[in-house]
């Protein structure tokens, strides 16, 4: 897509998730954003077209003792007047490269089994469905 430019956000920049808080699910603060960015491991690429923020991902490397280091993709949004423009499978493939870059053997994501737009973007870019498992989770109280 012409003019579009992916960011890595650097260590420094909470200012840049603050300012694009339209793309996520409640507002980032600089706080929660500067914790996020200054753990080893975690990666927030920001997409901008005409230097306006439309979209992001974020992931996290996981590493085991017996597997290596994988890329956990943790979340993928793009501005709701910016989808169907291949922002979304540009970004995966911008986490893909760096997770290559970062030594990960593999790359994986969730999402739910209704979300044909997260799973078409997802196959476009690449990936393969996996066997299929259960997730579990805990809700566990905020501070």
């Amino acid at each position: 897509m012409s003019g579009l430019e992916i960011r890595r956000v650097g260590s420094d920049e909470a200012e840049l998730i603050v300012a694009a808080s339209a793309l996520f699910d409640e507002p980032a603060t600089e706080a929660w954003a500067s914790l996020f960015l200054d753990r080893q491991g975690h990666h927030l690429l920001i997409a901008y077209l005409d230097q306006n923020p439309v979209g992001f991902i974020s992931g996290v490397e996981t590493t085991h003792p017996d597997k290596g280091t994988e890329m956990f993709l943790y979340e993928l949004a793009v501005a709701e007047s910016h989808r169907r423009l291949g922002i979304g499978q540009a970004l995966v493939a911008a986490l893909t490269d760096l997770a290559r870059e970062k030594g990960c053997y593999g790359m994986w994501v969730g999402t739910e089994p209704g979300n044909i737009a997260a799973i078409s973007t997802y196959r476009s870019a690449g990936a393969g469905a996996p066997e299929p498992f259960v997730t579990l989770s805990w809700n566990l109280p905020r501070y």
